[in-house]
């Protein structure tokens, strides 16, 4: 065998050894599909589960003819789904849940099941194939009544919606299970994650999306409240980076804790519908005409949120690609791509 040809194969070697496989739960969904984009574009085998419950066939629709693809409908409440869907995987991304503080009000006894419960499924599942880590998605609900800005992981406050009790329990099931069985963990508290692919429809629409499509519409967007409430707007490319550092990190202090996965930069819903109208009157100028219309505040709603990335910056070496500007103006080419 040739110098030449050794190295080659040496090469193609050390590239399928680097390559894992994911599962990714909830990969229909919004944050789930941009995952299973970026890891298969890597290379890598990625098993979505997903119950189509939140989550959307087109928003998976161009993964299924890739051979590192595989789609399992199921449901995490289903304890053999789980174990049936971590077998042979090297890491879990765990995304699936019912999102919504005010799904959570409405019928907390679902929103506990799948999120509560569907954890501790998937959780004990991925104890029993022996994963290597255990990533999944907390929030910055978990902060509760807490009034201080920043908002850094060991200052928490009260919860403020069975919401923000289920991902608080989620993270102390997390710490439980790795101290117990020794399983890696490690929790991104999502904040107000937007960006391609998130559903405008439906009663629990995000507010960004929701506002792209009404003012596409031109139809005024109702901002809760006087509007001065505020909030750390995470484009969708920094969350897929917290979780590619979260799953491939060798640093032994950066794992079993949880991490704020922000910008560390707030922005008002009244700032926002002004940044949502500039970017949209390229396309339509009568958008910068839409008039907004204000509401009452939302039940469970906290006034401010503010990150602090400074942990994340320090033990994953985190640095956010994308501002709120910068992600709006790349969400809003999107959804006036796909929302027409």
């Amino acid at each position: 065998m040739g110098c030449l040809q050794y190295k080659q194969i040496k090469q193609v070697n050390k590239k399928i050894y680097n390559m894992s496989k994911i599962l990714i739960t909830g990969g229909a969904g919004f944050i789930g599909s941009n995952l299973c984009e970026y890891f298969l574009g890597k290379g890598h085998q990625v098993v979505c589960l997903d119950n189509f419950a939140t989550g959307h066939r087109h928003n998976i629709t161009p993964f299924l003819e890739n051979s590192n693809f595989r789609l399992i409908e199921g449901d995490i409440r289903d304890i053999g789904v789980c174990h049936t869907a971590v077998t042979g995987v090297d890491y879990v991304l765990h995304q699936a849940a019912l999102g919504s503080v005010p799904r959570s009000i409405k019928d907390p006894i679902t929103s506990n099941e799948v999120n509560v419960s569907g954890f501790l499924n998937m959780l004990v599942a991925a104890r029993d194939a022996g994963v290597k880590r255990f990533i999944y998605a907390a929030s910055s609900s978990t902060y509760g009544d807490s009034e201080s800005l920043p908002k850094v992981e060991d200052k928490i406050g009260k919860p403020l919606s069975p919401y923000a009790i289920t991902k608080y329990v989620n993270e102390l099931y997390a710490e439980i299970f790795s101290k117990t069985y020794g399983i890696e963990t490690i929790g991104l508290r999502y904040f107000n994650v937007f960006g391609r692919r998130q559903d405008p429809n439906g009663a629990y629409a995000a507010i960004i999306p929701l506002f792209v499509k009404q003012l596409m519409k031109k139809e005024s967007p109702v901002i809760n409240g006087a509007g001065d409430y505020s909030r750390d707007f995470t484009y969708v490319d920094n969350v897929v980076q917290m979780n590619e550092r979260a799953m491939l990190t060798t640093n032994p202090k950066a794992v079993n804790t949880v991490y704020n996965t922000a910008v560390g930069d707030r922005t008002t819903l009244n700032d926002l519908v002004k940044y949502l109208k500039e970017y949209l009157s390229k396309y339509d100028a009568e958008i910068a005409e839409v008039e907004v219309v204000h509401g009452p505040n939302r039940q469970g709603d906290i006034p401010h949120s503010l990150a602090s990335v400074e942990k994340a910056k320090e033990l994953l070496g985190y640095q956010p690609t994308h501002t709120i500007g910068e992600g709006l103006k790349e969400a809003v080419d999107w959804y006036w791509e796909n929302l027409k």
